[in-house]
C-alpha cells in the first residue's frame, strides 16, 4: 500500500507506491501541511484504484517523470522493468501552479516601488533587467532550485567586465539579495519552500579607509581652484557625504546659529531623503566652515537654492567634479589617489585626534552609535597626534609620586 511521505531536508511531500513490482517515488513541491496531505492522499487513492483495475497510466499522472517514459517503453516492448535505484526529485502532478519569475518579479517591483527611494528603484530595476529576468524570467518561481541560484551566483563571479574578470563579492551580494527577496515572497504566497534557505552572502573584504592628514588637508586647500575651495573646506571639516553636500540648500544653513541642517540629499540629479534616519542631523560649524559658507553666501546666495552650484544655479555634477577637479589636484600635488568619500573619514579622524567626545562625533557624522568610531577610526588617532599615551603620562606625572630611589 502506498503512502504520502515528506523529505526531511525540504519538508516537502512525495508519493511512495508500488507499480509493476517497482517502488515509485514522485516528488511534489507541496509543504507538509494537513491540507496538502489530504489533497495528495486523494490523488494517491485514485492512483492505487487504477493500478488495481489495470487502467493506471503513469504518464497521465506524472508527465514530467523519467519513469513515465520507462513504463511507456516497457509497455511498447513488452519487457519487464528492473529497478535502477532511487528516483530523481522531479515535480509531481500535485505541484502548485506558480507564475513565471518574470511576471512575479514585476508584480513584486510594482508593489514595493512606492516605498523605495528613486535611487533604490533604479538599482533594483537595473538588477532585474540586466541579471535576474534574463536568467530566470521564463522559469516558474516554484521550479527555481537552490542549485540554480548557486550556479547563477558562480557565473557572476566569472563574467568579464571590461578588463576585470567577474563581479566583486559585494556586487554579487547586491544582485542575489533582490532575488532572495522575490523568491521568499513567492514561496510565502504560493506555498512552497523557498530555495534560498542556507544560501549565505559572500564574504566581502573589509575596505580600508585612507583619511588625509592635517598637513595634506592644508596642502590640498591651499592649491585647489578658488571656486572649489569653499566646497572642499566644508567637505573636509563637516564629514558630510557627497550626496548631502551636493544637495545642501541655503534653507538648511543657519549662519547665525552656526548650524548645517542635513535634511536632504541629491542622488542622480534628484532630491532624496537622507541615507538613514540617523543621517538627519545638525552639524556644528567650525570656524573654517563658517568662513567658507559666509563667503559662499556672497557667491551663490542669489543664484538659486543650492549652496554649491554652477553659475546657472544648478547643483554640481558629482562625476564631473570628481574627474575634472578632485583627481587632477591629487595627481598634481603628488597625493595618494583616494575617493572623494575619504573627506568624510578625514573629518572623523581629525575630530578624534582633537579629543572630541565620541558621542558628539557620532552625532555629527550621522551614526546611530559610537561603534564605528572605535572599530574603524580610532586606530588613526595615534598616527595623527603622534602622542598616543601622552594624556595618561601627564596624569601620572601630576598625580602619582615617583618611586623612592628614582
Amino acid at each position: 500500500m502506498g503512502s504520502i511521505r515528506k523529505r526531511n531536508d525540504t519538508n516537502m511531500l512525495f508519493f511512495d507506491f508500488q507499480f509493476r513490482d517497482l517502488r515509485c517515488r514522485e516528488y511534489s513541491l507541496l509543504v507538509d501541511t494537513p491540507a496538502n496531505r489530504r489533497q495528495m492522499e486523494k490523488a494517491l487513492a485514485r492512483i492505487e484504484s487504477e493500478i488495481k483495475l489495470g487502467t493506471f497510466d503513469y504518464g497521465r499522472f506524472f508527465p514530467n517523470s523519467p519513469m513515465s517514459a520507462r513504463f511507456k517503453t516497457s509497455a511498447q516492448n513488452g519487457s519487464r522493468i528492473t529497478d535502477t535505484g532511487p528516483m530523481p526529485a522531479e515535480p509531481a502532478e500535485m505541484r502548485p501552479h506558480t507564475p513565471q519569475f518574470r511576471d512575479f518579479a514585476e508584480e513584486w517591483y510594482q508593489e514595493g516601488e512606492i516605498a523605495w527611494k528613486r535611487s533604490y528603484r533604479a538599482t533594483i530595476r537595473l538588477t532585474l533587467d540586466k541579471y535576474l529576468i534574463p536568467k530566470f524570467g521564463e522559469s516558474e518561481v516554484s521550479r527555481i532550485t537552490k542549485g540554480d541560484i548557486l550556479k547563477f551566483r558562480s557565473t557572476l563571479a566569472k563574467v568579464m567586465i571590461g578588463s576585470k574578470e567577474g563581479l566583486s563579492p559585494d556586487r554579487i551580494n547586491h544582485i542575489i539579495t533582490p532575488l532572495r527577496m522575490i523568491l521568499n515572497e513567492a514561496a510565502d504566497r504560493h506555498h512552497f519552500v523557498t530555495p534560498c534557505t542556507g544560501i549565505k552572502q559572500l564574504k566581502v573584504p573589509k575596505s580600508d579607509i585612507d583619511p588625509f592628514g592635517i598637513d595634506e588637508v592644508n596642502l590640498f586647500l591651499a592649491n585647489i581652484r578658488t571656486d572649489f575651495r569653499n566646497y572642499y573646506t566644508v567637505r573636509f571639516f563637516t564629514g558630510m557625504r557627497t550626496a548631502e553636500i551636493d544637495g545642501l540648500k541655503w534653507a538648511y544653513v543657519d549662519l547665525e546659529r552656526r548650524i548645517i541642517a542635513v535634511r536632504e540629499t541629491l542622488v542622480n540629479g534628484y532630491n532624496e531623503t537622507t541615507k538613514t534616519p540617523e543621517s538627519v542631523r545638525d552639524i556644528a560649524m567650525s570656524q573654517p566652515v563658517y568662513d567658507a559658507l559666509f563667503e559662499q553666501k556672497n557667491l551663490t546666495g542669489k543664484l538659486g537654492e543650492f549652496v554649491f552650484c554652477s553659475k546657472s544655479g544648478l547643483p554640481l555634477d558629482r562625476r564631473n567634479v570628481m574627474n575634472r577637479v578632485w583627481y587632477p589636484i591629487l595627481q598634481r600635488l603628488g597625493l595618494k589617489k583616494r575617493r572623494p568619500y575619504q573627506t568624510r573619514h578625514t573629518s572623523a579622524t581629525l575630530w578624534l585626534a582633537a579629543g572630541e567626545n565620541p558621542e558628539w562625533i557620532a552625532r555629527q557624522m550621522g551614526h546611530a552609535n559610537t561603534r564605528m568610531l572605535f572599530t574603524v577610526y580610532s586606530r588613526f588617532v595615534p598616527n595623527l597626534t603622534r602622542q598616543d599615551g601622552s594624556a595618561i603620562e601627564l596624569l601620572l606625572a601630576a598625580k602619582v609620586a615617583p618611586a623612592k630611589g628614582v
